[in-house]
């Protein structure tokens, strides 16, 4: 929209089906949309307005809802729904707080889909090899690239926390400071969007995949959650002695009672399972324990007043405003039935068949459509939709042969 458009406060439609449209382009059948794909209206959020520091032209970027053309939200909506989950919370006097950490892998450029990413040209004239995991070391040669980062982010208003270089292949991770579910879902989008930005001025290409190279670790959006008092501020994780409290054991009861229902929602992409099928500390579980990275939901080390619960499931490429929504929708479905968690694993153990979760998108999106829970939380429109969007991108992988199957499977009697 031209900028002379938006300030005299046009309103922006689009077609309702967009809200479903999959990751190839197609869309499913309109019965999941609306036979007559009428349209929404894009409402920007004042809070959410930005001038793009990376653009050499004026640009600007609003983050909308997508509302009926009626007033309300739009139920297909993510941001809608996770909006709808933190005014549950607040019905209750209580404001959930979260926290992402986001893994990525800046890669040189791949313009052929059939070969493997490889790293940057370093500084020294080598690929990095993998022997850079949190090494304060530069010589990958990308200190012009994150420092752009960087000064994009303090021009968008993204405060960070930490930042190190992971455990794979030139693989990165950034913290994100914990505040408003809401806040935190946009400035998680916005910084991938950044990210992907700022990589093509500087010709690399960054990768937001869940397993992106074989043999590596995986990249993880791990969500941090706790849940306070709106009047007083407190923590309701912990009593005014520093223990736990029943709240705090009935949002994990909650946490896993949906995790294998919801893992279709925190794992998307056919790429979600190579991530969890070879853990790398990406565990695919509902069991809980204090500070155990084996665990799907772990309790990191703290003060009683910063008690959280950190959900290790979803990778770099969920949808942050639909895993915070599932997460959170979760833990208050724990709350609210006064569920108990099972009891908290630590050192080597063995998951439960009650705690284990799906392991391919197939499996994910089966038990989904069985999921009266989730139709429940957000929706009989929503969920079918989603799996019938999904289902479409499953189709199409399915409708392609990898090169391990004619490497291998092609010599075999």
């Amino acid at each position: 929209m031209t900028a002379e458009g938006f300030l005299e406060g046009r309103r922006l439609q689009m077609a309702r089906g967009v809200l479903l449209q999959c990751i190839m382009g197609g869309y499913p059948p309109a019965r999941f949309y609306g036979s007559d794909d009428s349209d929404l209206a894009l409402v920007p959020d004042p809070a959410q307005i930005h001038r793009l520091p990376w653009s050499k032209q004026p640009r600007a970027f609003a983050i909308c809802d997508a509302d009926e053309l009626t007033g309300e939200s739009s139920n297909l909506s993510t941001r809608g729904q996770l909006k709808a989950v933190i005014e549950r919370y607040a019905a209750l006097g209580l404001a959930p707080v979260v926290a992402t950490e986001l893994e990525f892998f800046v890669f040189a450029p791949n313009p052929d889909p059939t070969q493997n990413f490889q790293p940057p040209i370093g500084l020294d004239g080598r690929r990095e090899d993998g022997l850079s995991a949190f090494s304060v070391s530069s010589n990958n040669g990308l200190r012009p690239f994150f420092s752009e980062v960087y000064e994009c982010m303090a021009a968008l208003g993204l405060p960070r926390d930490t930042f190190m270089h992971e455990m794979g292949v030139s693989q990165f991770e950034i913290n994100l400071l914990h505040g408003d579910p809401l806040l935190l879902a946009d400035q998680t989008f916005l910084f991938k969007h950044l990210l992907k930005e700022v990589a093509l001025k500087h010709g690399l290409t960054v990768v937001c995949m869940a397993k992106p190279l074989a043999h590596t670790p995986g990249s993880s959006m791990h969500i941090h959650q706790s849940i306070v008092e709106i009047d007083s501020g407190r923590n309701v994780f912990s009593d005014d002695a520093g223990q736990e409290t029943a709240t705090f054991r009935h949002f994990i009861a909650g946490q896993q009672v949906a995790m294998a229902d919801f893992t279709a929602l925190f794992a998307p992409n056919v790429n979600s399972y190579q991530r969890l099928c070879h853990p790398f500390a990406s565990p695919n579980n509902a069991c809980w324990s204090h500070d155990n990275r084996a665990a799907g939901l772990r309790i990191p080390a703290s003060s009683p007043v910063a008690r959280r619960v950190e959900n290790r499931l979803p990778g770099a490429d969920a949808n942050p405003y639909l895993a915070i929504a599932a997460s959170l929708a979760a833990g208050l479905y724990g709350i609210e039935h006064k569920l108990e968690p099972s009891e908290a694993i630590q050192g080597e153990f063995e998951v439960p068949d009650n705690l284990s979760l799906p392991c391919t998108l197939h499996a994910a999106l089966e038990r989904l459509k069985r999921s009266q829970l989730a139709k429940e939380l957000f929706g009989q429109e929503f969920i079918e939709g989603y799996i019938a969007s999904k289902t479409l991108e499953l189709t199409s992988f399915y409708d392609e042969i990898t090169p391990w199957e004619r490497r291998v499977l092609a010599a075999q009697a």
